[in-house]
This record gives C-alpha cells, sequence and structure tokens, in this order.
C-alpha cells in the first residue's frame, strides 16, 4: 500500500514520506522579484524626500541617504512578505543588505582606480620606463625624464623582502602548524606582536641596527628591502598557518599509513595542497609592503638615476618617487609625473598579482614542462 505525502503511518505519529524543501536560489533574483523591488526603491525615494524635505526640517545629503536605505528595506520586506512566506521575505532583505555591502567596497575601489588613471596617463610613455630623473627640472615638462630608476629599486627590494620573508615565513607556519613544541606559542606571540608592527618602526629598528651599526650609516637597497621583510614575515607567517590548518587531516593520516616520514607527508600532501593558499598568503604579504613608504624614506636614501647596486649606494622606489614629487614641487606639469608614478605601481602590483595567481592556480597534480621532458627522458611519461 502506497502512502501519499503528509499521510499518517498508523504505527507512528511521524509521516512517511516528506516533500522536498523548495532551495532559494541566493546567486540569482527571480524575474518575478525584479519590478516589485524597483517599485520599492522608487515607492522609499518619494516617501523619504516628503518626509525628510517637506514634514521634518531635516537636511543633509547624507542623512538622507540613510533614511531612504532603511525605509527601501522595509518597504522590501513588505513587499516580499506580500508574495511570499516569511523566510523569503527575510532573505530578501538579507540579500539587499549584502549586495549593497560589496557595492560599498566595489565603488570607492573602482573610483579610485578611475581617478589614478585619469591623473596619470598624461605622462606615461616609452620614455617613463627607460629614462630616469638624472637631468630632469623642476621647470621641465612632465613628459621629461622617467622613473626607470624608481621601478628597478621597487623590484630589487620587494625581491629582497620577498625572498626573505616567504621562506622563512612559511617553514615558520609549518613549526607551528604541523611539528609544535615548546617553543610554539611564544613565537606565534611574537608573529602577532609583529604584525601590530607600525611601518615607521620597522625603518627605525633596520636603520638603527643595520645602516648605523652595520654598514656606518650608508643607506641602500639592502636596508630597504629588510624593512619591508619586517613588515612582510608576519603577514606571510599567519597566513600560511591559517592555510596549513585548513588541509585535511584524513591526508596526513594517509601518506603516514603508507610509510611516508613526516617530513615528505609535508612535502608531497600537505603543501601541493595548500598551494594555492601559500600564494595567497605571499600576495598579502606583498600587498603589505609595496605601498609602504615610512620604512623606505630611513634606509634607502633616495636617488635620481638608476642604481642596480643594492649593496652599495642610494636607490629610490616608486613609492618615494611618487612621494618625491608631491612634496617637493609646485607645479602641475610636474605632478603629472607623480600621478603616472601611481599608475605604474598600480599596474606593477596587477601584473604580480596575475602573475602569483597563475601560479597558484596549479592544482597539486599539476607537471610542469620541464618536469614533463625529464620524466619523458626516463621514459616514465
Amino acid at each position: 500500500m502506497t502512502t501519499t505525502a503528509g499521510e499518517i503511518d498508523l504505527r507512528g505519529d511521524e509521516p512517511l514520506y516528506t516533500p522536498p524543501e523548495e532551495r532559494i536560489p541566493f546567486r540569482s533574483v527571480d524575474p518575478a522579484d525584479a519590478w516589485p523591488l524597483i517599485g520599492a526603491g522608487l515607492s522609499s525615494l518619494c516617501l523619504t524626500w516628503l518626509i525628510y524635505e517637506r514634514l521634518t526640517p531635516l537636511t543633509g545629503t547624507i542623512g538622507f541617504g540613510i533614511a531612504w536605505y532603511a525605509t527601501f528595506l522595509l518597504i522590501a520586506w513588505f513587499v516580499a512578505r506580500a508574495n511570499h512566506d516569511k523566510l523569503r521575505a527575510r532573505d530578501q532583505v538579507v540579500r539587499i543588505v549584502m549586495w549593497s555591502g560589496g557595492l560599498a567596497l566595489i565603488v570607492p575601489l573602482v573610483a579610485i582606480l578611475g581617478y589614478i588613471v585619469l591623473k596619470g596617463y598624461h605622462a606615461l610613455h616609452a620614455s617613463f620606463f627607460t629614462k630616469d630623473e638624472r637631468f630632469v627640472g623642476s621647470l621641465d615638462k612632465g613628459t621629461s625624464g622617467g622613473a626607470r630608476h624608481a621601478i628597478i629599486g621597487t623590484l630589487e627590494q620587494v625581491g629582497i623582502a620577498m625572498c626573505i620573508s616567504v621562506p622563512l615565513g612559511i617553514t615558520t607556519a609549518l613549526y607551528l602548524n604541523e611539528i609544535g613544541g615548546r617553543l610554539a606559542r611564544p613565537v606565534r606571540t611574537i608573529v602577532d606582536a609583529m604584525s601590530a608592527l607600525p611601518s615607521i618602526v620597522a625603518g627605525l629598528f633596520i636603520y638603527t641596527s643595520f645602516v648605523v651599526v652595520i654598514n656606518h650609516g650608508q643607506q641602500n637597497g639592502l636596508a630597504g628591502g629588510l624593512a619591508l621583510a619586517v613588515m612582510m614575515l608576519p603577514t606571510v607567517t599567519r597566513t600560511s598557518e591559517i592555510v596549513l590548518r585548513l588541509v585535511p587531516g584524513g591526508l596526513r593520516e594517509a601518506g603516514l599509513a603508507l610509510g611516508a616520514t613526516d617530513w615528505r607527508t609535508t612535502r608531497n600532501v600537505v603543501l601541493p595542497t595548500a598551494r594555492t593558499g601559500l600564494v595567497t598568503a605571499v600576495i598579502l604579504g606583498l600587498a603589505r609592503v609595496i605601498g609602504e613608504t615610512a620604512p623606505l624614506l630611513l634606509t634607502i636614501g633616495g636617488s635620481r638615476f638608476v642604481n642596480w647596486n643594492v649593496f652599495k649606494g642610494q636607490q629610490s622606489s616608486l613609492v618615494l618617487f611618487v612621494y618625491n614629487i608631491f612634496h617637493t614641487q609646485t607645479t602641475a606639469e610636474q605632478w603629472k609625473r607623480g600621478w603616472t608614478g601611481a599608475l605604474v605601481l598600480i599596474l606593477l602590483v596587477l601584473v604580480l598579482f596575475v602573475t602569483a595567481r597563475v601560479i597558484g592556480g596549479r592544482g597539486p597534480a599539476h607537471i610542469g614542462r620541464i618536469k614533463r621532458w625529464r620524466l619523458a627522458r626516463k621514459g616514465l611519461a
């Protein structure tokens, strides 16, 4: 004998069959709800204007926007409640709040990028990447000279910081998450304290300990790279530790059950699984330091021409290049180079981020061309 939906079994109080619940699509909007939302927005705007501008003595754009947004949420809830159930109405309001938060983050970012592009493209030309400021004066045009010395200095200093902080940060995270021990707690405390370290303090530390004591007061690119490494290290360490915690423990147990040592399990199982997250940790650390100016003011000194040697002589960087232009120059023509320097810095960060994401987006089983060629020579591929 078959039992229909909701039919009660004589042997118990629970139904033998429960119809599946209807899922709410949270990533899409029902076309039937689009027009009610538009109507809720327009009606809330009219109602807010009537109350805010006519019936009360309130003024101000910010207050009007807050009042309109609150009224819009209220009317949207009532409209959704009239068309659907209480759960769908609540989901509608929460979805509007989440989308509004996303727009509140995206709109300022797009506005900043658009403003920098609008200001900086005027002096963006080929010579900006091939010339320095050796023969540029305060009365020259904004298209004179370039920032080749600053671009080279930025790449060298950030490269030094990455070479120091990335291996040290990942190995520290492996110690904290995979090994542990008596020193795990004090090491984690030190890393947490370094995360809140002001950038000027990192610059002062490298200036007093390296520039003054070791380098006899001589500023160079190596000192700038060390200052950036001090700031980049805690970000890479903390993010890498969080990523390693997300690796399922079953993978470690499977590796150990197959007879692999702890080191081989970590190298062949844990690290490949967490590679994308580790690349993200490097990206976050890079974003933390690439726009810092305060530590570089005390360590690299600044220069108007190219200096390839990070161990001898002062260097420049893109952030210091922009800072010096807006700090010392007073003409609009000179400021064009400053805006172009900021634009090039954003493009440089974009290139580094895209490269890191391409490398980190490869799966754990990815085999590169060189490794595939080696396997082919051995007859294994």
